[in-house]
């Protein structure tokens, strides 16, 4: 076998790798695909639904704070950009610069928790709470379950962050890649939310 068949057969190694273990391996993809599935699937009825309640869901939908809203778009949208940021870095062995991108990553998605926090602070202020009527219901549950994917992000990354910080060397980047596609997931689920539940109706 010569040399040029050997590159060739390397290429197509790393091409099946590329193909059959997508970054953070196979699980998290299959977990991020059931979630982007389950919440799709929940707007789909939920916009099916509206079609018996369309003015309560205008109005409801109306009352929602869309600049909130927006920013929380920008954050979420920033911080993915951090959590790549980092990521890179930490495959190119760079890691201070790695943690410092970290770092933005955990203090901006906890700014969403700020911003998130305050809305529903909001929200019970007017009395829009669960059960109210059947607009509000979806509000809850789905920001509430998204608010709670967005925690648990933080919590993985912290927990990355102490890793690196102690030894970074031994830190698996498929573990550190399947981080990153969790926290990525809580970016999409958002992209999906936030038209629907602000901008739809």
């Amino acid at each position: 076998m010569n040399a040029s068949d050997t590159t060739i057969e390397e290429t197509q190694i790393i091409d099946n790798k590329n193909v059959y273990y997508p970054p953070g391996g196979i699980l998290i993809w299959m977990l991020i695909v059931l979630e982007l599935l389950t919440f799709g699937i929940a707007l789909i009825v939920m916009v099916i639904q509206s079609k018996s309640e369309p003015d309560l869901f205008h109005e409801m939908s109306g009352k929602l704070n869309t600049l909130f809203g927006s920013i929380n778009t920008i954050v979420l949208l920033t911080s993915g950009f951090f959590m790549a940021m980092s990521l890179h870095k930490f495959k190119e062995k760079a890691f201070a610069s790695s943690k410092k991108y970290l770092m933005f990553t955990m203090l901006i998605g906890s700014v969403f928790i700020v911003i998130k926090s305050m809305e529903y602070q909001h929200k019970f202020a007017e009395g829009m709470t669960l059960g109210s009527n059947t607009f509000m219901n979806y509000y809850w549950l789905l920001t509430g379950f998204h608010m709670i994917h967005v925690l648990v992000g933080l919590v993985i990354l912290l927990l990355m962050y102490t890793s690196i910080h102690r030894n970074p060397e031994r830190v698996d980047v498929l573990d550190y890649e399947a981080s990153a596609s969790f926290w990525h997931m809580c970016d999409l689920i958002w992209l999906l939310l936030f038209p629907v539940l602000y901008l739809l109706f």
